[in-house]
């Protein structure tokens, strides 16, 4: 099977090509090798490789930087899978692309299901938002959106690697407590895709995530917890919970937005929960 990634560089495309099954002959393309924001670019690629899938994982992900460039958000988060969509629609391939929680307003107290009405809060979301929608009307029978929340992995910038550090260098840190998700390891998001992309009735949207629920303050703690057991730290660090009006940020978050994954559950897929996840990369970390 021919399969085309886009996004390759990042979190969730190094993770997607690492995992890749031995019967996929797999074509990586980073931002540098094509910008899926200029449509020429990204239909003649496409017709060239002539893929049987294409996962999208290319995104604008500078949450609070979209605030002041919604312009540049939008040609990657909308712009993007619309040229991509069109890109499938004439090489009759299937489409799989990543979105996220942002796109609820996070005023649930249950998990969203994939049908929930949705109401993004920034700019980053909207943009997410308006992206899924691309995809959906442009390639309704061979498309899937696969919505994911708080990722994070050994390599790149996150939530994860960003609380090393300081930990490292100030012994503590201040983490806001009053914000509720499922922090998800990149691998477990390709782990899915790969499985969604041998099912090929799979379509629409659909939910993913480690499994369990934490505050941005629970998973502070146990990253804390778990890497001074295992000598990645010398000391377990102090961690205070904040509210979040005691951290502004440019943007606005969701403040709950774990996500209902019983619809790819019913075809076999089962999640594990966050923190084993956690071990198992901060594992990956220490063994180099």
């Amino acid at each position: 099977m021919r399969v085309l990634v886009t996004g390759a560089g990042g979190q969730v495309g190094r993770a997607v090509l690492a995992s890749a099954p031995s019967h996929v002959s797999v074509t990586p393309c980073t931002h540098a090798e094509l910008d899926i924001s200029t449509e020429r670019a990204a239909i003649d690629r496409v017709l060239q490789c002539r893929p049987e899938v294409i996962i999208n994982a290319a995104a604008y992900t500078a949450v609070d930087r979209a605030e002041s460039e919604p312009d540049a958000a939008r040609r990657v988060n909308t712009e993007g899978p619309r040229n991509l969509a069109r890109a499938a629609r004439e090489s009759g391939a299937r489409l799989i692309h990543l979105s996220t929680d942002f796109v609820f307003d996070g005023a649930s107290a249950v998990p969203y299901p994939p049908e929930a009405p949705t109401r993004p809060l920034s700019v980053y979301g909207a943009t997410k938002l308006a992206g899924e929608a691309a995809v959906l009307e442009g390639l309704p029978e061979r498309s899937i959106v696969l919505r994911t929340a708080w990722v994070y992995s050994a390599g790149g910038r996150n939530f994860m690697l960003t609380m090393l550090g300081l930990m490292r260098s100030e012994g503590s840190v201040r983490v806001v407590s009053d914000q509720v998700g499922t922090p998800t390891s990149a691998r477990s998001v390709a782990e899915a895709i790969w499985r969604v992309v041998d099912l090929p009735d799979v379509r629409g949207v659909h939910h993913w995530s480690d499994a369990g629920v934490a505050s941005w303050y629970d998973f502070a703690v146990a990253i804390g917890e778990e890497a001074t057991e295992m000598g990645l730290l010398a000391r377990e660090p102090a961690v205070l919970a904040i509210a979040t009006e005691d951290y502004p940020t440019p943007a606005r978050r969701p403040p709950c937005s774990v996500l209902d994954k019983r619809s790819l559950m019913a075809f076999g897929l089962q999640p594990i929960h966050w923190r084993k996840r956690l071990r198992s990369v901060l594992q990956e970390i220490r063994d180099g």
